[in-house]
């Protein structure tokens, strides 16, 4: 099973927090999109990092989510 296998079973609420998080919004920033506080939006993203293989939001942003691979074709 592949490194986003979890991922792509995941609600649509986790995935969304996660791309957002990828693309440099800060919890705040989330939270507001999706009427959550920032507090519980880290909550989210540190739960999501171990099942995308990834320690922290840098690792988010090394991810391609459109195509579920790493960027540049891992």
């Amino acid at each position: 099973m592949g490194r986003f296998a979890a991922m792509g079973a995941a609600p649509w609420a986790e995935r969304a927090r996660t791309e957002l998080a990828a693309t440099g919004a800060t919890n705040r920033q989330i939270g507001a999109q999706l009427f959550l506080s920032p507090r519980t939006v880290g909550f989210h993203l540190y739960k999501a990092y171990p099942k995308l293989g990834v320690s922290s939001r840098a690792g988010l942003a090394a991810i391609d989510f459109e195509n579920r691979h790493p960027a540049g074709g891992g």
